[in-house]
């Protein structure tokens, strides 16, 4: 029977170090919230599911490099923790803004409020931690061992949980239906979504190596077909579902005028990470091959 050793220093190497704090913020986090007992609701609920699933996987990821299992998991170990970094601090920067955002009002003079208080002060901690993970893992100019750990690599993360904040904005009324525009643009997230999240999927699985075509330039092809997608939604999104449309007074955190006016923003920032995209994938394809 085969005995697992033990590898000690992946605790005292510098990501060690970091994922050890997140397990501590990401756990004081989640802890102060349930004492306060102030997450009802489909925000606090996502906050909270942000917090326990950062900390669960990070403590698995500790354990299984400790004991020098993951080499036997069928799947690239260096591009699941680099996309699992970017994804956590995703999740928990958006916790911290919305937490507070929906939990918090006014004057904080009560203990509830101050353990809330406390929650998002360890929360933005949290997302740093997660942040300097990132830039730890991150691949070195010319190095294209890891996909996921590359600026494109992550710009395929960023891009992908875009994309799932675009579907929780979206009208729960389906709106959109009637209007041929806003088809379209739900056509365009969804497609973008689909192939984003194939893309990392295959990565993660070690499966793009098996792929009978130039990968790279597809991507490539791909990344410029999601820029013209797009600008095309940039523009329609917007003029569909604010045309002859004001904001409504009041206008709360479950106004939908709100929620198309979060949409357009995420569109816009989907966009600049597709250009960015294009723009690093193109340089990777055809200046270091160049140049090779």
């Amino acid at each position: 029977m085969p005995v697992t050793g033990m590898n000690a220093r992946s605790l005292i190497s510098p990501v060690g170090i970091t994922r050890f704090f997140e397990i501590f913020l990401s756990c004081t986090t989640f802890s102060l919230v349930a004492d306060a007992k102030a997450f009802s609701g489909s925000y606090g609920t996502w906050c909270m599911f942000s917090w326990c699933f950062c900390f669960a996987v990070t403590v698995l990821i500790i354990v299984l490099e400790l004991t020098e299992l993951f080499p036997r998991l069928p799947l690239s170990w260096d591009d699941f923790t680099s996309a699992f970094s970017m994804l956590a601090a995703l999740m928990i920067f958006t916790s911290s803004i919305v937490y507070p955002s929906v939990y918090i009002h006014g004057t904080c003079s009560t203990s509830v409020c101050a353990r809330q208080a406390a929650a998002t002060a360890m929360s933005c901690l949290c997302f740093i931690a997660y942040a300097i993970e990132v830039g730890l893992t991150r691949a070195r100019p010319g190095d294209v061992s890891s996909f996921l750990s590359t600026v494109p690599g992550l710009l395929k993360v960023f891009e992908a949980y875009v994309a799932c904040l675009i579907f929780s904005l979206v009208d729960n009324g389906h709106s959109y239906y009637h209007l041929p525009g806003l088809q379209w643009s739900m056509a365009v997230y969804c497609i973008c979504f689909i192939l984003t999240l194939l893309i990392i999927i295959l990565t993660i699985g070690q499966c793009l190596a098996y792929i009978p075509f130039p990968l790279e330039k597809v991507l490539v092809g791909y990344n410029a077909l999601a820029v013209l997608m797009y600008l095309t939604t940039a523009v329609i999104w917007p003029y569909y579902s604010f045309k002859g449309v004001s904001r409504p007074n009041p206008c709360n955190s479950d106004c939908q005028w709100n929620s198309k006016l979060g949409v357009t923003f995420l569109t816009y920032f989907n966009l600049i990470a597709y250009i960015v995209d294009l723009v690093y994938s193109s340089k990777m394809v055809f200046f270091v091959t160049a140049t090779t």
